[in-house]
């Protein structure tokens, strides 16, 4: 059989082998929070509806040369739609449902969409942060005609199919171009990994918390499904209390997690839920070393760590799914033979068994950069610069045994991951320090038992500030209207200085160091209560 060029073409093959067979299910938990539909949805009647939607982008002049940004949340138009504009060669660009006003504007203005299609709650706002009148539609109304026409849509596998957008830990996002080859790649490494993680086509049920807007789920989860015609259940994000239920609503065989959900699960009481499903394994990244073991031993199936990037894709993917995979080490696997990896030295010489360094990583074979993103959009300078003498520099530090098993050890790059997203300092200094009160603004990540990170901002402050608490309250509420929730301080300490260098850039190891050591001040102010996602 050929292989699939697109990703359409790749639904399309699968829809015409498996017409039956269910494709998405949405639970009644998740439908009652969208207000739509639960229930199966099979390969053909999704097909039919990206026939539908395709037809009617068509008739409005939409198809290759253009973006079009999705704010669809998990729901099942999210797919349909990707599916309907790439059987045009038009690209899409994933919106996270909890970016607000600055952040949109960012994103919009970057990436040159032509049309946004969005739930109503945040049609308006979309067409404020645009500035410029962009065209926003909901899942079920018709497109304007397209501002400019499009180009010839043709099924290759090199065409941009997706624009998502990293989470900016050194700046502002970088937008990184993903073809049909890095969608279709992740499916096939998901197929081709065996061991623990063996797929059995046409039997596969998938059920994911995790959003479509990142490429776990858009690229890992559902591709994985797609290529071998299983199910994907996704929901609308963790709900640690019905989780359970959920898997056994699903008839899971397999989850995919990260790892603050199982540290979640670990601290529920104990009962009979938890062991009544038929899940095989779980994927997934980041699980506290401690309760690795433990975990597995309660639930009753293994939890598979593994590694990659945005940057990567499949393209470099490694995974612990062979034995033995170390549990309770921090271990993401060996290499396999499509991925090559080195751990290096600052100084770019080979770090020595069980010696930290660098993570550097290509494809095996002819083109080192074959499943990995295509470019960062307008910016060949960071391209080039993560590719550097031809490996992908990833900014991990690992170390490597004796037997070529990574190891996580932390992030080279000054990044704080809160509850599996990464938060850019530089970007959340940059709100702060556009409130009244603040001078300067320096962010650093201090420890949280549950979410791993914790943002935690020294505030240099105009003037002496009579309510400390008051003031602070003020400052993250004003960073929850322009921000993500998860980016808002969770910590909030005034001072009268923070660590710089001679050129006035803020030194961010003593910083963090400061930040850890005002973690315990009395005169910090907690704020993490006031960091609820909203809708």
């Amino acid at each position: 059989m050929t292989e699939s060029l697109t990703v359409h073409a790749a639904f399309r093959a699968t829809a015409a082998r498996w017409p039956a067979h269910p494709f998405l299910q949405v639970l009644p938990e998740t439908a009652a929070v969208y207000g739509i539909e639960a229930g199966e949805i099979t390969y053909a009647a999704a097909a039919a509806r990206v026939a539908a939607l395709a037809a009617r982008y068509r008739a409005a002049g939409y198809g290759a040369g253009h973006r079009v940004g999705l704010l669809l949340e998990n729901r099942p138009d999210y797919l349909l739609h990707w599916f309907a504009l790439n059987a045009l060669g038009a690209s899409v660009v994933p919106i996270n449902p909890d970016l607000r006003s600055a952040e949109l504007e960012y994103l919009i203005g970057h990436s040159q969409i032509v049309l946004a299609v969005a739930i109503a709650p945040r049609q308006a706002e979309l067409r404020a942060a645009s500035g410029s009148g962009l065209a926003v539609v909901g899942p079920d109304e018709v497109p304007p005609a397209a501002p400019r026409p499009a180009g010839p849509a043709q099924d290759d596998p090199a065409r941009e199919c997706a624009l998502l957008y990293t989470s900016g830990t050194t700046g502002l996002p970088k937008g990184c171009v993903l073809s049909n080859t890095y969608f279709l790649e992740c499916g096939r490494w998901y197929h081709r990994m065996g061991g623990l993680c063996a797929l059995r086509p046409g039997m596969e049920r998938m059920l994911t918390p995790l959003p479509l807007f990142h490429m776990n789920a858009m690229g890992a989860s559902a591709m994985a499904m797609l290529l071998g015609g299983g199910c994907l259940t996704v929901l609308d994000r963790f709900h640690p209390a019905s989780w359970w239920n959920s898997v056994a609503a699903a008839r899971a065989t397999i989850i995919h997690y990260l790892g603050v959900m199982p540290a979640i699960l670990m601290a529920a009481p104990p009962g009979p839920a938890e062991r009544a499903h038929a899940v095989r394994f779980g994927f997934g990244a980041g699980i506290d070393r401690r309760l690795h073991a433990p975990a597995e031993a309660r639930f009753g199936f293994p939890l598979i760590e593994g590694w990659a990037m945005t940057e990567t894709g499949a393209g470099a993917t490694i995974q612990a799914n062979l034995e033995p995979r170390m549990v309770g080490q921090s271990c993401f696997g060996r290499p396999d033979a499509h991925v090559q990896a080195r751990v290096v030295r600052d100084d770019g010489t080979e770090a020595a068994p069980d010696e930290p360094g660098e993570l550097l990583v290509r494809h095996a074979g002819p083109d080192p950069r074959h499943g990995f993103f295509s470019f960062y959009l307008k910016d060949p300078e960071a391209t080039e610069a993560g590719w550097a003498g031809g490996w992908w520099h990833t900014g991990d530090l690992v170390r490597r045994d004796e037997g070529g098993s990574l190891y996580f050890l932390d992030r080279k790059k000054n990044v704080i991951r809160r509850s599996g997203e990464n938060i850019s300092a530089v970007e959340v200094e940059g709100v702060l320090q556009q409130h009244p009160l603040v001078k300067t603004a320096a962010i650093a990540a201090v420890p949280d038992a549950l979410r791993g990170d914790e943002v935690f901002a020294c505030l240099i402050p105009h003037a002496p500030v009579a309510d400390p608490a008051a003031a602070a309250a003020e400052i993250a509420a004003w960073c929850l209207g322009r921000l993500a929730y998860y980016k808002a301080p969770g910590y909030v300490r005034f001072v009268d200085a923070v660590p710089l260098t001679s050129t006035n850039k803020i030194q961010r190891g003593a910083l963090k160091e400061l930040a850890r050591r005002l973690l315990d001040d009395p005169a910090r102010i907690d704020t993490r209560a006031l960091k609820k996602r909203t809708p």
